[in-house]
């Protein structure tokens, strides 16, 4: 059966890649490999886990690694043949463009520079890691797709929030275990990421609660991820629901179920908070009030569930939350306090490489690793981890000024799940290291890049006119 799949697997990447680079190289649509990374990445962990388990190659495994970065920087590469006069391109370069800029620099530095105790490998591995996302955001930054292509992106997305939600039910009624025990996850994390296997179900301790309790990731990496990821879902079913046809709408209200419920599987804490504060954001921000009486109600039915139907350990998990009584919620805090620690020693930073949960990150060196935003204050100190806060934060403002302002529908649509998405997470990038979660990092980095675009144009054909801020 692993032979099976993993015979799948490699006809279904070939032939995404294969497609892809031939519309890149011989039709010039270098656009096109955000199609290939938005249906490959929701896959990845599971592709190479498989890839490993069939083969116990870690050449062969290397080969889909690397694909995810072979076609974006294709893409790069063909987007400057294909300027006819590159260097004549027209620059008008907004806030987001420069805090980005300054934050790829100081990143640029500390990988040239000899400072800290990590490898130059594993420095330049982990500047491969925050490059990557920065050329895919300049990529959607220079992208004009037409409404099909946009739709068609949208279509991914809703089709991988659905079939997650599927890949859940499956877990949980028909194995009654977790996708990963039969992937070969374990055996790939232990050979190929030196992690040995962990917690009940014998992968890692992010599977399960701190009462043993399945938390499920479908075919994402983790149960993390796969919460982090639905609120890209939910955000693009919401505002297709929103602007589509009452004909249409009960298609959108599918997707949106479909993600909530793998957030339930999941059993996220920060992505369930993140979930309410999403929901809150767009009911404040685009006045639509009547989401925060659907957001309030759903808080209180949660807690009704709890308190009088749920099961006692899910009832004792919720408490012990509340409380920072599990072990998971204590560990947060002991990452917080160490991460700040260095940062107060270490103001300029101590070097890539030496915080986070990126693979290049040694146990012995690393300094925190819970919090996005710490761990990037500890490796490019605080000039480093406000710069990324300022990219985000102006990503976020300038995607609801293109949702607010924008006369072309589907860009309007992409914009508001760029600054949803991003504003959604911005609770569990207190608790995880969220720029690893590719799918929807990637994805809605380029999503702003696009929006940006967008800002660009408006800013020019609305030159002293009124807008809407």
């Amino acid at each position: 059966m692993p032979l099976i799949f993993f015979i799948l697997i490699a006809l279904a990447v070939a032939a995404g890649s294969l497609w892809t680079l031939q519309e890149m190289i011989f039709k010039g649509k270098w656009t096109y490999f955000i199609f290939f990374l938005a249906a490959f990445l929701p896959f990845y962990i599971t592709t190479l886990s498989v890839a490993f388990l069939v083969t116990r190659s870690p050449m062969i495994v290397s080969l889909f690694q690397v694909s995810k970065e072979i076609i974006v920087l294709t893409a790069g590469l063909i987007f400057v043949i294909y300027q006819k006069k590159i260097f004549s391109y027209p620059l008008r370069l907004q806030s987001t463009d420069w805090y980005l800029l300054a934050f790829m620099v100081l990143t640029v530095v500390f990988l040239v520079v000899p400072i800290g105790q990590a490898s130059f490998v594993n420095k330049a591995l982990y500047f491969k890691s925050m490059f990557i996302p920065s050329l895919i955001y300049l990529l959607g930054r220079n992208t004009q797709f037409g409404d099909f292509e946009l739709k068609r992106l949208f279509q991914i997305i809703f089709i991988i929030a659905i079939g997650a939600f599927l890949m859940n039910l499956v877990e949980n009624y028909l194995l009654n275990a977790h996708l990963q025990q039969f992937t070969g996850y374990a055996l790939f994390n232990e050979e190929i990421n030196n992690i040995e296997p962990q917690g009940h179900y014998n992968l890692t301790w992010t599977f399960e609660t701190t009462n043993a309790m399945k938390r499920l990731g479908s075919f994402f990496s983790d149960p993390l991820e796969l919460a982090s990821s639905v609120l890209m879902g939910f955000s693009a079913g919401l505002i297709w629901f929103l602007t589509s046809e009452r004909s249409h709408q009960w298609k959108y209200v599918l997707v949106m179920l479909c993600s909530i419920g793998s957030l339930v599987f999941a059993s996220s804490r920060a992505s369930f908070a993140a979930f309410f504060l999403m929901i809150f954001f767009v009911a404040l921000v685009f006045k639509l009030y009547k989401l925060i009486g659907f957001g309030f109600l759903s808080l209180v039915l949660f807690v009704g569930y709890v308190l009088f139907f749920a099961p006692e350990d899910f009832y004792f998990y919720v408490i012990d939350t509340l409380t920072l009584a599990d072990t998971s919620s204590i560990g947060h805090v002991v990452e917080w306090v160490l991460a700040l620690d260095s940062m107060m020693t270490n103001p300029m930073g101590i070097g890539l490489a030496m915080s986070g949960n990126f693979g290049s990150v040694t146990e012995e060196l690393r300094v925190g690793g819970e919090n996005q935003f710490l761990i990037y204050g500890v490796q490019l100190g605080w000039v480093g981890m406000f710069l990324y806060i300022a990219t985000l934060f102006s990503g976020i403002w300038t995607s609801i000024y293109v949702f607010k302002n924008s006369d072309n529908l589907n860009l309007a649509r992409m914009a508001f799940v760029a600054g949803t998405v991003k504003a959604g997470l911005l609770l569990p990038l207190f608790t995880a290291n969220v720029e690893i979660y590719t799918y929807v990092s990637w994805i809605s980095w380029w999503m702003v890049g696009i929006s940006v675009r967008e800002y660009s144009r408006i800013q020019v054909e609305n030159y002293g006119k009124e807008i809407v801020v």
